[in-house]
């Protein structure tokens, strides 16, 4: 018995427009702060504008392995080529790691030697940036995909960079206090980094084909057994083609005197059953209890 759900696809299409307009919009701001952070002379401006070209590239690999996993599935990869997006959020997952350590060996020199920036166009860009990254991490919190999540990531962390510089550009306005600049860095770059390992352990467990939902897996399980007809249930797997469009498998065992009548009203029941899971692939096998399983 098989199934299959085609309810994601506006999610993939609206998914693919968020992390393009991600993408374009930090291209956009990459650009300007270069020339602002040479126009302010403004070295931190300056290194935040390579981690923001390093976001970029991420962003753009990550949206382009979004379109191309939206393929259909074909003779060699029959389930479709969604895997690819799980392969971009991994990607971008560890450029944004080493992005933050990058960060960090920069900040953390600073604190014995801070370095007065010109605060008034570290105001000025702050605004901007904090705008531009806002608006685009807000579109980007709207998605549900694993991939949507750490390029989230990337734009809370610019989002957050750039809080840290419109504080630290006023208070410097009135205190020459330049070591708030890596304090705050630090600090944030801390935070993102701890949210980014997290979901590249998650990213990992889904390429090992770990269950996705350990309580989906056991509600799955207790729907399963609460027919009547159904005596148990063994080799049930779950696992994730990207987070979100799950594969079930599972054999189930029912007694040898079910008839032909039972046994199609069974199957109904049992697909009834499993709609409300949003399954993307289910694989149900039924087994008599007096046969010996082959998988066994």
């Amino acid at each position: 018995m098989n199934g299959h759900s085609h309810h994601h696809s506006n999610i993939s299409d609206n998914s693919s427009e968020r992390i393009g307009l991600a993408f374009f919009l930090n291209v956009a701001f990459t650009i300007i702060e270069f020339v602002g952070g040479w126009l302010t002379n403004s070295t931190a401006i300056m290194a935040d504008a390579v981690h923001d070209l390093g976001d970029s590239l991420s962003i753009g690999s990550a949206w382009l392995l979004n379109r191309l996993g939206r393929r259909s599935a074909d003779k060699e990869f029959t389930y479709g080529y969604r895997r690819l997006s799980l392969f971009g959020a991994l990607l971008n997952g560890v450029v944004l790691l080493i992005g933050s350590i990058w960060v960090l060996s920069e900040a953390i020199p600073r604190l014995a030697n801070p370095v007065m920036p010109m605060a008034e166009g570290m105001l000025a860009l702050a605004i901007l940036g904090v705008s531009v990254n806002g608006y685009a991490a807000y579109k980007l919190s709207h998605g549900t995909t694993l991939n949507e999540r750490v390029l989230n990531w990337h734009l809370l962390e610019d989002v957050l960079g750039w809080v840290a510089v419109l504080i630290v550009s006023i208070v410097l306005q009135f205190k020459s206090w330049p070591i708030l600049d890596p304090v705050l860095s630090i600090g944030f770059t801390l935070f993102i980094l701890f949210n980014v390992f997290r979901n590249i352990v998650v990213t990992l467990k889904l390429f090992l084909q770990a269950v996705p939902d350990k309580k989906l897996l056991e509600n799955i399980r207790q729907s399963l057994l609460a027919d009547g007809e159904v005596d148990g249930v063994h080799h049930l797997h779950l696992w994730s083609l990207d987070g979100e469009h799950h594969v079930l498998t599972a054999h189930i065992v029912v007694s040898p005197e079910l008839n032909s009548k039972s046994h199609k009203d069974l199957r109904a029941r049992i697909n009834q059953g499993l709609s409300e899971f949003g399954l993307n692939h289910t694989t149900i096998e039924i087994e008599f209890a007096d046969e010996e399983c082959r998988d066994a």
